[in-house]
C-alpha cells in the first residue's frame, strides 16, 4: 500500500468525474504530507480509473480526471 493509497481510494469513492483538491485537502485526505514522491505515486491512481490532471503550484491545487 503506498502512503497515498488513502487519497486514490477517496476520490474513487467521491463519485465525481473530475474535482480540484487543493494541497492542504490532500495533506489532510491522505494522512501525509504532499511532497516531491506525489509525482511517482500519481501513476498508480490510474488503478483507481482516474488520473491526475494540472498541478498548479501557484494555487496549490491538484486537478484529478476520471479516465473514461
Amino acid at each position: 500500500m503506498s502512503k497515498y493509497e488513502p487519497l486514490w481510494i477517496w476520490i474513487r469513492e467521491n463519485g465525481t468525474d473530475g474535482l480540484k483538491l487543493t494541497y492542504a485537502e490532500i495533506e489532510e485526505i491522505a494522512g501525509v504530507p504532499i511532497d516531491h514522491s506525489f509525482l511517482k505515486y500519481k501513476k498508480q491512481l490510474s488503478e483507481f480509473g482516474f488520473c491526475v490532471g494540472k498541478i498548479s503550484m501557484k494555487e496549490e491545487t491538484v486537478m484529478f480526471q476520471r479516465v473514461k
